[in-house]
């Protein structure tokens, strides 16, 4: 197993500089695993998080609300609606007593893709997650989330 510094080919002016670039350099390995994993489907990363939302929802849910939900806080979530829209996995509706209200819900088509992806992953996707124990996730979920904190 490569180091950072060996991945990347540069040296460092200490740890915590070589501790934030690891964390970047993995959060983009994982997401361009995810990316490629998601290929199959017709769908980005953001799109699968949204229907996610949904799929977790029931119900028509706030696009602010969809927003505020998505790990990924782009401002592009209305075009991500219309190209789930597009591809029949979302029904969306403007509220009748303020239209720039926009709700959305998932689709029979949507929760559909949802299951065949759940049933044919298995986590294989993130098999490389078998690495780690339940402890140490443990104790790196609470380093995280105090690193956000």
């Amino acid at each position: 197993m490569a180091t950072i510094d060996e991945d990347i080919k540069t040296r460092f002016q200490n740890d915590k500089h070589r501790f934030i670039t690891n964390m970047i350099y993995t959060t983009h390995h994982f997401q361009n695993l995810f990316e490629e994993y998601l290929k199959p489907y017709g769908i980005s990363s953001q799109q699968f998080n949204i229907l996610r939302i949904l799929r977790g929802n029931g119900d028509w849910v706030k696009m602010n609300i969809i927003k505020e939900l998505m790990m990924d806080k782009s401002p592009n979530t209305t075009r991500l609606a219309d190209k789930l829209k597009d591809k029949l996995l979302v029904d969306r509706k403007r509220s009748d007593s303020d239209r720039r209200v926009v709700y959305l819900k998932i689709t029979q088509k949507g929760l559909e893709l949802l299951k065949t992806m759940d049933e044919n992953d298995k986590g294989k996707h993130i098999e490389f997650i078998s690495r780690i124990d339940d402890e140490k996730a443990r104790e790196f979920n609470k380093f995280l989330d105090m690193l956000r904190g």
